[in-house]
């Protein structure tokens, strides 16, 4: 028998929804103005295929079996979202997309989200902006549950996506302001024997990566308190509950002043954090990297400024992509 990657198309699929809804297959034909054969015809092809009886045929009207039942709610969708494709192809005559799906990292919230939203309502009538972590929407965008994200750029680049770069930023140590200088890893090692380190979620790729980075330094440090949203963490350090690995942009989404918090170059070797966008090659036109020139700009003009003002010795570690 020949096998059939998709066991159905979407007439046969109508076909079949609309004998649900009538009942017999002599009506399905007058409905549909087919011939009983050729309703027949159908509906034996999609039972050949998936192995499955769709029908009880002992029973008038016709009963859905457990499969029936499971292709029906199915089917119903498929078909659904079939009927809009059309109308979302016409839409696009006008220079706008019907539906744009961007996710992005919490870091990038206050940085660009408002700002982002706002502009994208030029390019598509319904902007849908998502936040989660990387992992989740990198699964999304191969899925294509979403159209492009903003967040960093060390998932597996497959052949398919392209990415367009935003900026880099260091990781740094966040103390609270009666903290001492900490210029070395043995300053470091010294002072988080008496000063609990507060974590990021290892379900983060924040937290992963400065784990690994505290673990080559050689510091194994007990748990304490850990959180999955830079705010969180960084009001911890602010109230002194300790000290604590982040970014400068994951400070700034915390909206927490200097005054409240110091941020220091992290002893040991220099590690970074590149935010690109993300999204399918060849697909949406000059959209995406037109996105990514207006966060770049976002993140040059607002976010940059703000953050050097508050700790200038951060001017020549934030990195603006160049495309």
């Amino acid at each position: 028998m020949r096998h059939h990657g998709i066991p159905f198309d979407l007439r046969s699929l109508e076909i079949f929804l609309t004998i649900c809804d009538q009942g017999t297959m002599a009506s399905t034909a007058r409905v549909l103005g087919l011939t009983q054969p050729a309703i027949s015809q159908a509906i034996a092809e999609i039972e050949e295929r998936t192995g499955t009886a769709l029908f009880d045929r002992s029973v008038r009207p016709l009963g859905l079996t457990p499969a029936g039942a499971v292709l029906r709610q199915r089917a119903a969708t498929l078909i659904a979202d079939a009927r809009q494709i059309a109308p979302l192809l016409r839409e696009t005559r006008r220079g706008k997309m019907p539906i744009l799906r961007v996710g992005y990292v919490d870091s990038l919230c206050r940085a660009i989200v408002p700002e982002l939203a706002a502009h994208l309502a030029a390019s598509s009538d319904y902007v849908s902006l998502v936040w989660g972590l990387t992992s989740s929407h990198a699964d999304a965008i191969l899925t294509r549950r979403l159209d492009l994200f903003l967040g960093v750029d060390d998932v597996e680049l497959l052949e398919e996506l392209a990415k367009w770069a935003l900026i880099e930023e260091p990781y740094v140590l966040v103390t609270p302001p009666g903290a001492p200088d900490l210029t070395s890893v043995a300053e470091l090692k010294a002072y988080a024997k008496n000063v609990p380190f507060i974590r990021y979620s290892q379900r983060t790729r924040v937290g992963r990566a400065i784990e690994l980075h505290l673990r080559r330094l050689g510091l194994e440090l007990p748990l304490t308190q850990e959180f999955d949203v830079p705010f969180a963490l960084s009001a911890a350090v602010a109230n002194g509950n300790g000290w604590a690995v982040s970014t400068p942009l994951c400070v700034y989404e915390s909206a927490i002043s200097a005054e409240r918090v110091r941020l220091l170059p992290l002893p040991g070797a220099h590690i970074q954090r590149r935010l690109s966008l993300i999204a399918h090659k060849r697909e949406l036109g000059n959209l995406p990297a037109e996105i990514a020139a207006f966060s770049r700009n976002l993140l040059r003009d607002k976010c940059v400024p703000a953050i050097v003002e508050a700790f200038p010795w951060l001017a020549s570690e934030l990195i603006i992509g160049t495309g």
